[in-house]
């Protein structure tokens, strides 16, 4: 068996879930992390003011991880991951960010709005992770496509129209630009991010730094929820993804459009032909990256 500290070594250094087995093959624990390589080694450090995980620590036989396509898909697996099994050394169960979707409803002056559940009228994008960080994302779209002075009316909104250069003709052409932007296209992702970084760094130049500062959170909330992330959707559907690299085979279940079981296990190539075939073409990179993870952690390459 390889010594746990020399296999976090190969780990890669992006985003993902880590998990840790006991000599007997049961989880220790399940972790998440914007690097990989770094956090896992990390445990190997200075630990002598955390009893608890230098107890852990000392039980690690093997290291298992999945590599994410961004930190908010690594966040949702541990989350699924969790709420499904908890092991001993995970005190709870599945995260502690809030669960929020967006909602767009062209006929309300609101424009973009942060929900708990797609139960009301106008179409949701999401889930995401982390009401704040929700609520800053759809602070950034607005400040760039300002939707709720989009409308016919009077008073101050009327006042805040004329200062944004818009109307309710222009309220159409917003309201596509907005749902291409929460539906990831990348064009539209980087036009408005690129405003926002314009806007951050005039606001420095002015020296008005509270204020660029909140724009740079907004920026991060806008790359947290325009991420890829396949881990949580709303379209419940159910899956198997499969992958196979160098004798080993993963295989992860999405079960009413949540992937909440993730497995590797010895297997021939032409046992795993037919679940590595049948896997969706969208899970298909995800897969086989994650697949050639699990050979390199077992078979020892790059050690």
């Amino acid at each position: 068996m390889s010594d746990p500290r020399l296999v976090a070594r190969r780990l890669p250094d992006g985003p993902g879930v880590y998990r840790f087995r006991d000599p007997d093959g049961r989880v220790l624990y399940i972790g998440r992390a914007g690097n990989l390589r770094r956090r896992v080694q990390s445990y190997w450090g200075r630990l002598g003011d955390r009893p608890r995980l230098v107890a852990m620590v000392r039980r690690i036989a093997s290291v298992e991880a999945t590599w994410c396509d961004s930190e908010h898909e690594a966040a949702w697996l541990e989350r699924n991951l969790l709420q499904r099994s908890r092991p001993r050394w995970n005190r709870i169960e599945g995260g502690s960010e809030v669960v929020g979707l967006i909602r767009l409803d062209p006929s309300r002056i609101a424009g973009l709005r942060f929900v708990h559940e797609a139960d009301g009228p106008g179409r949701h994008f999401g889930p995401y992770l982390g009401g704040l960080r929700v609520r800053q994302a759809i602070s950034a779209v607005h400040r760039v496509l300002p939707l709720p002075y989009a409308v016919a009316t009077g008073g101050s909104s009327r006042e805040f129209a004329v200062l944004f250069g818009v109307g309710p003709a222009d309220r159409e052409a917003l309201v596509a630009t907005a749902v291409a932007v929460l539906e990831r296209e990348p064009s539209a992702v980087s036009a408005t991010r690129s405003k926002l970084v314009r806007r951050r760094d005039r606001a420095t130049a002015e020296l008005r730094f509270e204020f660029a500062a909140k724009i740079q959170e907004e920026i991060a909330a806008l790359d947290w929820i325009t991420a890829e992330q396949k881990a949580t959707t709303l379209d419940r559907s159910d899956e198997e993804v499969c992958g196979w690299a160098d004798g080993v085979l993963v295989r992860y279940d999405v079960r009413a459009g949540r992937m909440c079981t993730w497995t590797r296990r010895l297997a021939s190539e032409r046992s795993a032909r037919d679940r590595v075939l049948a896997t969706p073409v969208r899970w298909e990179a995800f897969a086989r990256r994650n697949a050639e993870l699990a050979a390199r952690l077992l078979n020892g390459e790059g050690s």
